[in-house]
C-alpha cells in the first residue's frame, strides 16, 4: 500500500467510460489512496455509457484543490458535460496550479482545454479530440501514456495499465 495518506478525486458525470472511471478508482484504492468520486452537483449518481452507475461522494463546489493530491478525469462523453461546470474547472485548475497530479484519459482532456492548462504541454488522448488539444496550444502525440511534469494523459481503455503506473509513480 504505497499510496497511504494520498487523496485522489475522480470526476464523474453521465456517460462516463466505465473502465476509465472504475479501473483507476479500484487500482488507487488497492494502493491505499483515499479516492473520492466528485460530481458536478447535478445528481447523486451517474450512469456510464453502458448504464453502470457510480455514486458520488461529493460535489465539486463543496471541496477545494487543497483537499487532494491528484485528480483523474475519465473519458467517454462525460467530459463534455464536466467542462460546463465552473466548480469542476476551478478544482482541476487549482490542483494543477499547486503542482499536483492531473491525469486524464480518452476524451478527458476536453476538461483540461476548458481549464486552460494545456498550452505548451505534450499530451495524448483519443484521436478524435486531437485538433481540440492542438488548438489549445498542446503538442499532441499518439502514445499509450504521456507524462509532462505533473500532467498524465492517455488514449483509450487498453492504455489503462500504463496510465495507472504513471499516476502511481508520480504520487
Amino acid at each position: 500500500m504505497s499510496l497511504g495518506g494520498k487523496r485522489v478525486a475522480i470526476l464523474a458525470e453521465d456517460h462516463y467510460q466505465t473502465l476509465e472511471l472504475w479501473y483507476p478508482l479500484l487500482r488507487l484504492r488497492e494502493e491505499g489512496a483515499e479516492v473520492r468520486v466528485v460530481g458536478t452537483g447535478s445528481a447523486s449518481s451517474y450512469q456510464s455509457k453502458s448504464g453502470y452507475p457510480v455514486e458520488v461522494d461529493v460535489a465539486a463546489g463543496e471541496i477545494s484543490a487543497q483537499d487532494f493530491d491528484a485528480v483523474v478525469i475519465p473519458g467517454g462523453y462525460a467530459p463534455d458535460r464536466l467542462r460546463r461546470y465552473p466548480a469542476i474547472l476551478s478544482l482541476v485548475r487549482g490542483i494543477w496550479e499547486q503542482g499536483k497530479v492531473v491525469a486524464s484519459i480518452c476524451h478527458g482532456p476536453w476538461v483540461l482545454v476548458s481549464a486552460g492548462i494545456l498550452d505548451g504541454h505534450r499530451v495524448t488522448s483519443f484521436y478524435a479530440i486531437k485538433d481540440d488539444l492542438i488548438n489549445a496550444g498542446a503538442t499532441w502525440v499518439d502514445e499509450p501514456v504521456v507524462v509532462d511534469g505533473n500532467l498524465v494523459t492517455s488514449r483509450v481503455p487498453d492504455d489503462l495499465p500504463a496510465f495507472m503506473q504513471a499516476i502511481i509513480s508520480l504520487l
